[in-house]
């Protein structure tokens, strides 16, 4: 039997391909929308991908299934009942498929979503008992699957098929079967995911802290505060639901000069500026918004723009701009209508209109707040890094909150703006300067600078 994982750091989707070289078959389980990969690692071990597995219908990224069927021709599986509106086929729990020396079975496992299944994947050439278990986003390692996103007058619902899931599905199989979750470290399904990309049931059962509780001591942490929900998650599985568009069908991205791009913009269209945040503080397009290149700007793109918008890019080069076209369009930001071509450069050259983020460093914040001069200062980290230590004269806004509800100050007065490292800080930055505040500062270098510097924290 042939088995891979895949990972898309940073958002820690995990998908896998499970074949049979000797039957030159393959299937392919919860896919990523580029899928590439997955056609190479076929390709390359004599294999076709005949099969393409849906665990459930995703919140987090567009599903690649269309793509693989659009050119493979495979069939697309979701656990019956699943309300997709594409043409697909249906499995019933305790169903097998078999090709070659790989044998899947489904198991109902609820909870996450109403239709949301595990698969069971036995080696045939080994043995006639399941190896492993690909757990969806139902258990993962480190933590278990929010219930909370089929809406809240499914919650309690959910979170009932959730404990029975766990513990009389999944807790009824042998303790030293493996799990394979659909994500890991870095997404926004669950709330402390672990980095390892594979546990055992019954080190999971045993370690998870939530694992351990009666139901109703489970079903009040399974009600309590989740991940914040991205704006782009109604989104995703909305185009899930109806089968993402083929990519070859998205817009047709043009480089555009920069009277264009001032024209599209006049018209609505959003500047996502993804350089670093000294080079977007030193210049920028006024209202754009700074989300860096990086392992998580799906996520905070998500956050932070809507899904419908139109986008105009701003890049430090094509290799960046390729790989952030390949993000948006995992997260269905399908509508890229262009770039700026020659970049900030051409835009100033053009004599267009630009805007400063000014950085302001640890020591000039640090006379600052000693001589009381200063008005706002915002930290815009999550409640866990605020309680592990801030700046005294801080006000806490974790960025999920400010990108809610624009804070009720005045436009004219300053803002200094920290977080961690200034990544967020700079996106909470630009948001603001975006509706109209006209002076802003963010920390270079965030509280991970202060500290070095060896400015004093309370807790």
């Amino acid at each position: 039997m042939f088995f891979k994982q895949f990972l898309v750091k940073g958002m820690g989707c995990l998908s896998y391909l499970i074949g049979c070289p000797m039957a030159r078959q393959a299937c392919v389980v919860d896919p990523k929308r580029d899928v590439q990969d997955y056609l190479v690692t076929a390709r390359d071990n004599n294999m076709e991908i005949t099969h393409v597995f849906e665990t459930h219908v995703h919140a987090d990224h567009v599903s690649g299934n269309q793509e693989l069927q659009s050119r493979t021709g495979a069939d697309i599986y979701l656990m019956e009942g699943t309300p997709v509106e594409f043409p697909h086929k249906e499995v019933e729990e305790h169903q097998k498929i078999e090709f070659g020396m790989v044998r899947i079975e489904f198991l109902k496992t609820p909870g996450h979503t109403p239709h949301s299944m595990s698969i069971l994947v036995t080696d045939l050439g080994r043995s006639q008992s399941p190896w492993f278990v690909l757990t969806g986003d139902c258990l993962f390692v480190g933590d278990i699957g929010r219930p909370d996103l089929a809406g809240e007058e499914l919650i309690h619902e959910q979170v009932k098929n959730l404990y029975d899931s766990l513990h009389n599905k999944l807790g009824s199989l042998p303790a030293n079967m493996e799990i394979y979750p659909a994500h890991g470290e870095g997404s926004l399904c669950g709330r402390g995911m672990s980095s390892k990309p594979n546990s055992t049931i019954g080190f999971e059962m045993a370690n998870v802290p939530v694992l351990k509780l009666a139901f109703g001591e489970f079903e009040k942490a399974m009600t309590s505060q989740f991940p914040e929900r991205p704006k782009s998650f109604t989104h995703i599985i909305n185009t899930n639901l109806q089968g993402p568009p083929l990519l070859e069908r998205c817009p047709v991205v043009k480089d555009l000069g920069p009277r264009q791009v001032k024209d599209v913009m006049a018209k609505g269209a959003v500047v996502l500026d993804t350089r670093d945040t000294a080079a977007f503080g030193g210049v920028h397009i006024p209202g754009s918004i700074n989300i860096g290149f990086g392992p998580q700007t799906a996520n905070w793109i998500g956050m932070v723009i809507e899904p419908d918008s139109e986008l105009i890019l701003v890049v430090a080069d094509e290799e960046t701009y390729g790989a952030m076209t390949m993000q948006l369009h995992r997260i269905g930001y399908d509508n890229i209508i262009g770039y700026l071509r020659g970049g900030i450069i051409a835009w100033q050259e053009a004599g267009m209109p630009i805007e400063h983020l000014w950085q302001i460093s640890v020591a000039e914040l640090y006379k600052k707040l000693k001589s009381g001069d200063y008005e706002h200062f915002i930290d815009v980290r999550t409640e866990m890094e605020w309680n592990s230590g801030h700046i005294k004269q801080a006000k806490h806004l974790p960025l999920n909150e400010l990108l809610k509800k624009i804070p009720d100050i005045p436009r004219n007065e300053e803002i200094i703006v920290t977080c961690g490292v200034g990544y967020r800080g700079n996106i909470a930055a630009s948001f603001l300067q975006r509706h109209g505040f006209t002076h802003v500062h963010s920390l270079a270098g965030g509280m991970k600078a202060w500290i070095n510097a060896g400015y004093p924290v309370t807790r």
